[in-house]
């Protein structure tokens, strides 16, 4: 655990002064663009952050690989630098969207482009699933799976990058879900190291987003652009995957083992899918709504989810801090029922459903019953809607 914690402490610390540092060569060299018609952001702000976040990703993967207790990772370097590299490339195209709009059909190749680098050259696929002990069909049908999932949930994360803070707040309470899921596995599989590829991810990933959120924090002097969060739901998409292709069949097998290795099979893909799920309901709403108005599904609006709750009296900070209830609500449930699974007194199972249903409970009553009137003559800067 120690060599995780200063895993997190050196990415955050490397993020954190080059974010410092994009944000005042952006300034002095005026890298950012003009104010769009749809943008909710009043000041012309950076959108370079995403360099800051992947250089910091970078340098904690450098230091790893020099580092003897995550050898066991760096046995199959193929790995790793194929989601390096898919990464460098999805942060390259998210910089130069940022900077010059580019066309949403670039964007999307690009995307799939990168998914494809890990699937196949770093064999990183989903080849199990936790249905009776499934294993995926043939070998083409794994690679396709793995890559539309990388895909959505990229877009995913993407999506919600709306308002100051949000996306970095919302993957740092995800990913440091996920990543004490991932290293609660690993023991209760009875592993002989806690050192993996799924681990040092979300471990990387808490770390940048410490990192940036100083700066990202309404009223946000940088914003992390398409690079900062292409890159982060690319790399939570790697992480779940890392965890679910450490499963074989007989591990998802309910008549070999009980249901604690059942639902644990289950929440590594559970869990990246409830954790955007408000994303993909914003999502699915804005492509009815565009189509049925005979508009591109990828054309921008203004009627996003965040959106909503500032017109229903949110102000910017107090609609960040519900869509962060509700991803700790919904992640730590999930977790908490896994903790549950391992015990043998089933009360410890319900205290996970509990704590769900009063969280889920709670975050209704603050999302519909916003506690004061936003002022409309102060409008912090935000992220661009997409």
């Amino acid at each position: 655990m120690k060599q995780y914690v200063f895993t997190i402490l050196f990415t955050a610390t490397v993020t954190f002064f080059l974010s410092w540092a994009v944000w005042r060569l952006s300034m002095k060299y005026k890298l950012y663009p003009g104010i769009r018609e749809r943008d909710v952001h009043k000041t012309p702000t950076p959108r370079l952050g995403g360099i800051a976040m992947f250089l910091g990703v970078t340098a904690a993967f450098l230091v790893s690989s020099q580092n003897p207790f995550f050898a066991i990772i760096w046995a199959q370097p193929e790995r790793v630098w194929a989601v390096l590299g898919a990464t460098f490339l999805i942060v390259v195209v998210g910089v130069a969207d940022d900077l010059w709009d580019l066309d949403w059909m670039i964007k999307l190749g690009a995307q799939f482009l990168a998914a494809g680098i890990i699937a196949w050259f770093g064999e990183l696929q989903i080849y199990t699933l936790p249905i009776g002990g499934m294993t995926i069909f043939s070998s083409w049908a794994s690679f396709v799976l793995t890559v539309f999932s990388i895909v959505v949930v990229m877009n995913a994360v993407n999506f919600i990058d709306g308002l100051d803070g949000l996306v970095a707040g919302v993957c740092l309470i995800a990913n440091s879900v996920f990543f004490a899921y991932s290293y609660l596995l690993v023991r209760d599989q009875g592993a002989s190291t806690y050192f993996n590829l799924a681990s040092l991810i979300a471990a990387v990933l808490i770390g940048a987003c410490i990192g940036f959120l100083p700066l990202n924090w309404s009223p946000a002097r940088l914003f992390m652009g398409d690079a900062g969060a292409l890159m982060l739901g690319l790399l939570m998409a790697c992480s779940a995957i890392a965890v679910t292709s450490n499963l074989t069949p007989q591990m998802l097998d309910p008549d070999e083992f009980g249901r604690s290795q059942l639902l644990g099979a289950f929440i590594p893909i559970l869990l990246p899918v409830v954790i955007v799920l408000l994303p993909l309901l914003d999502f699915g709403l804005a492509v009815i709504r565009r189509m049925s108005a005979g508009k591109s599904p990828f054309s921008p609006d203004r009627k996003h989810l965040h959106h909503r709750m500032l017109d229903m009296g949110h102000s910017d900070r107090d609609a960040v801090l519900i869509f962060y209830a509700w991803t700790a609500v919904v992640s730590l449930s999930f977790l908490l029922m896994y903790i549950g699974t391992q015990s043998d007194w089933p009360g410890e199972y319900l205290l996970g459903v509990a704590f769900g249903v009063v969280g889920v409970a709670v975050c209704l009553v603050l999302t519909f019953l916003p506690s004061r009137r936003r002022d409309v003559s102060i409008e912090p800067a935000r992220e661009r809607s997409l």
